[in-house]
């Protein structure tokens, strides 16, 4: 081979050998320059790579931070209670005597005691006394305090005379069944216990007075 020719063929030797390098170089500095960003747009997510990469208008590189919606407390149902009575109530009722029983028409009286604010009764009654021992039918409110509850005799109650003609003493004993209110014992339930006294003068027929009565009633309010 001449020295031409290998002249030839060494200058093209390098000429190759500088382009592979600088080839390779710029392949080198091109991956090394790009970069890859995630923008954000509400739920939308989407990356981007270039030598700046930037996002578009209306994204962002800040990710959204996810709301949590608090769940709703769960609702404690309201718990029953009972409220504890034990009270006594003194007043008058009017009462009118038939040749067919007894009818109190109004009964009133003002309570001490543990009486939950009810220092107020009122009330009416009846009875068909053919003994000394009697049943008694009979109604009414418990009231003060804007609250009030509901009562009426259960088939327990009942009268006994001390004496077989009067002049004498009756007294009360049975139970009150509690049945509604209003304000704090609005729904109301319970049984109270209940024993009184009141005294009669005549019982003819046609007769009527207003006597001294005292009521004692005792137990448990059940509340909603």
């Amino acid at each position: 081979m001449t020295s031409t020719h290998k002249s030839i063929l060494i200058k093209a030797f390098i000429v190759v050998t500088a382009l592979g390098v600088m080839a390779s170089h710029a392949t080198v500095a091109n991956a090394a320059t790009k970069k890859t960003i995630t923008c954000y747009k509400g739920t939308a997510v989407k990356k981007v790579t270039a030598v700046k990469p930037v996002c578009a208008k209306g994204w962002t590189t800040k990710k959204p931070v996810a709301k949590v919606t608090p769940k709703p407390a769960a609702s404690t149902p309201a718990k029953a209670s009972s409220v504890a009575f034990n009270g006594t109530y003194k007043g008058k009722m009017s009462v009118l005597w038939s040749d067919n029983g007894v009818q109190a028409s109004s009964v009133t009286g003002s309570g001490t005691g543990t009486t939950a604010g009810l220092d107020s009764l009122t009330g009416t009654g009846s009875s068909s006394p053919s003994d000394q021992c009697a049943g008694i039918d009979g109604s009414g409110v418990i009231s003060g305090g804007g609250n009030s509850i509901k009562v009426s005799f259960d088939s327990s109650a009942k009268g006994c005379a001390a004496d077989s003609a009067a002049p004498t003493v009756v007294t009360i004993t049975g139970n009150a069944v509690i049945s509604g209110g209003t304000g704090k014992f609005a729904g109301a339930t319970g049984t109270l216990k209940v024993t009184g006294t009141f005294a009669i003068k005549s019982s003819a027929a046609g007769f009527g007075e207003s006597t001294p009565l005292t009521l004692t009633l005792a137990g448990n309010i059940n509340t909603k």
